[in-house]
């Protein structure tokens, strides 16, 4: 019996990473009956046949899964952001943040280009939230080993806006990176630019890593299963404050005697993240409850 990550699934088979090799896996007819999936990032269990083959037995219990991209087990989400072109909105930051939060992953905000224009206010607003931030340029340098410092030994995902330069940073953390996904990219017969499939990479410093799509197409389904009242947990500069309010079931968004609005007045909480928590509990507020329901398969 063996035990690994399933580092890449396509058409049917995956690839699974024991530590040492990359085994070729089918599924066993169980998961097809039992309605299972097995994802990119799943911790497996499988027994080797021949010649690097095997056949998958079971599904490890899962730390947390995203929808979009299919993925499992992130222990860290780096979302990667920009000050200079594209400047980066900070609800699309807020947006994924949430997400990540609400399964249990931790976030790491890498702000890029800061050779370009130092984004002092986002870096600010996402140290004081107490998020790791790091101000990092993938041309000069700047910042790239504390990044890699920060990573070593998890398994991250990263995501960010077209053009904040997710594959610049990849490859100053390491360059073979940009060969191992370039040879993928050929493989498949897509452009090196468009993700259409999840992959894991091991890097040297212990990290294992999986390059995403931009922030459009990241979970946003996710968002729709929230029920409202559960998003303020998702925001956690908000913590202290939750039991303070003035009446019970506070939606912290207009009402009176909430200390939420208290604390964003007084400069305890940036306004860029309160904004960002009352357009998404707007959002969510459009969903009715039978249609959330539904998406649950409830």
């Amino acid at each position: 019996m063996g035990e690994g990550i399933i580092f890449k699934a396509l058409s049917g088979f995956y690839y699974v990473d024991d530590g040492q090799r990359l085994v070729t896996c089918r599924a066993r007819g169980k998961f097809r009956h039992k309605k299972e999936t097995p994802l990119v990032g799943d911790r497996v269990t499988f027994t080797p046949l021949e010649e690097g083959t095997g056949a998958l037995d079971a599904i490890l219990p899962r730390k947390n899964e995203f929808q979009r991209p299919a993925v499992a087990n992130i222990d860290l989400l780096v979302i990667i952001a920009s000050g200079a072109v594209p400047v980066t909105d900070p609800f699309l930051i807020d947006r994924v943040v949430s997400i990540a939060e609400g399964r249990g992953c931790e976030s790491l905000i890498c702000i890029n280009k800061w050779d370009l224009e130092p984004a002092e206010d986002l870096y600010e607003t996402y140290r004081k939230a107490g998020f790791a931030t790091f101000r990092v340029s993938a041309e000069t340098g700047e910042g790239v080993e504390a990044l890699g410092q920060a990573i070593a030994g998890k398994v991250c995902a990263f995501t960010g806006n077209s053009g904040v330069g997710k594959s610049s940073i990849l490859n100053a953390l390491e360059p073979d990176f940009g060969l191992a996904t370039g040879e993928v990219s050929d493989r498949l017969g897509r452009g090196r630019h468009t993700t259409r499939h999840v992959e894991l990479f091991r890097l040297k410093n212990g990290a294992i890593v999986a390059d995403t799509p931009g922030f459009s197409s990241f979970d946003t389904e996710g968002m729709e299963l929230r029920a409202p009242q559960e998003l303020q947990y998702t925001f956690r500069e908000f913590a202290p404050y939750l039991d303070q309010c003035r009446f019970q079931g506070c939606a912290h968004v207009k009402e009176k005697g909430c200390a939420v609005l208290e604390a964003v007045k007084a400069g305890a909480i940036p306004r860029s993240r309160h904004e960002s928590y009352v357009r998404l509990y707007q959002q969510a507020k459009e969903v009715p409850e039978w249609k959330r329901r539904q998406m649950r398969g409830e």
